[in-house]
């Protein structure tokens, strides 16, 4: 029994003396050889290169005004964030391609209204630049605008019509938030995390707290981590190649044109409407995502002009020489 045993044993470990050989050629097989020292070296930095922190600078700029980042808990704040986006490769690729499309619309809506232009990162963070954008918390469109305070704002919100899916018009009604918030607080800051918190918490912790500015306020998570968002995604979107992220011309989302077409009666088929202009009912609604119905009617008592976007069939398909692109950092050559 004990010899038997004994045997047993031997051949277990030959097994795993085997089975370790095997892995180490395997290994060596996938990494792969060369004779020469920095051919062999170019995949192992590839490697150390995506798992380096990134630096944190000494402090940024934010709505024209100095941030420091010395204080130790600022510094680890935005340390969290500017290595949590450049480390989420394809969702801030991604936002990058979507701004070329979209900041060319709202950049001028926010200069108009006195609003920094900072103030398009925080659009970016709120709904990724997804115009369809729809929170659990019943949140919607670029801005993410609730129900009740979307129609404070002046939104149209009804069966058939949401205007808070309407990218110039919410927009529009960001801004005489924003602004609105700024006449309470005078501070920018205060002003960002209020867009997530509410003007009535962020008032209410200031006083609470003895402190004038929100990053010095305990907060939830989600606002506490909420402005040192911005300030991250704006520096990759300074400097995209910094950060690892490449992209040439031809990969950036272009800003299609459209003519519109206005409406001041029932539509009783959205399809129908649409074949009329040589477009399929999936195309009418990409450009017109606050049409929430497959038909409208009008309010009763109200007469209303709606302008239906529609774009010009040659621009619905891919030509990387029509590509403009908007920020000539976010590319390379």
């Amino acid at each position: 029994m004990h010899n038997t045993q004994t045997l047993y044993h031997f051949k277990n470990y030959l097994f795993f003396i085997l089975l370790a050989g095997i892995i180490i050629l395997l290994a060596l097989f996938l990494t792969g050889s060369s004779d020469n020292p920095e051919e062999t070296a170019k995949p192992r930095s590839a490697v150390l290169a995506m798992t380096a922190t990134v630096p944190v600078p000494e402090s940024v700029n934010f709505c024209d005004r100095e941030i420091s980042l010395k204080r130790l808990d600022m510094r680890e704040r935005y340390d969290r964030e500017i290595n949590a986006f450049t480390y989420f490769h394809s969702t801030t690729l991604m936002y990058i391609k979507k701004a070329n499309r979209f900041f060319p619309i709202i950049e001028p809506i926010l200069k108009k209204n006195g609003i920094p232009d900072d103030f398009k990162y925080l659009c970016v963070i709120e709904s990724n630049l997804d115009t369809r954008a729809y929170s659990p918390a019943k949140a919607a469109g670029l801005w993410q605008f609730m129900e009740s305070t979307g129609k404070q704002y002046g939104l149209e919100i009804r069966e058939g019509v949401d205007e808070r899916y309407h990218i110039e018009k919410a927009t529009e009604a960001a801004c005489r938030y924003l602004m609105n918030s700024y006449s309470r607080y005078g501070d920018w800051i205060n002003v960002a995390a209020s867009y997530n918190a509410g003007l009535g918490r962020i008032s209410s912790e200031l006083e609470k707290q003895y402190v004038e500015s929100a990053f010095d306020l305990l907060l939830t998570q989600e606002t506490s981590r909420y402005v040192f968002r911005m300030m991250a995604i704006k520096e990759i979107f300074k400097n995209p190649q910094k950060y690892g992220f490449i992209l040439k011309k031809e990969d950036l989302y272009p800003l299609v044109p459209v003519d519109y077409v206005e409406v001041s009666s029932d539509v009783s088929d959205w399809a129908a409407f649409a074949k009329m202009y040589g477009l399929n009912y999936m195309q009418l609604k990409e450009f017109n995502v606050w049409l929430r119905d497959t038909k409208l009617t009008m309010p009763r008592g109200e007469s209303k002009i709606y302008r239906i976007a529609i774009p010009k069939k040659d621009d619905l398909y891919y030509d990387k020489h029509h590509i403009q692109v908007y920020d000539k950092n976010w590319v390379v050559d």
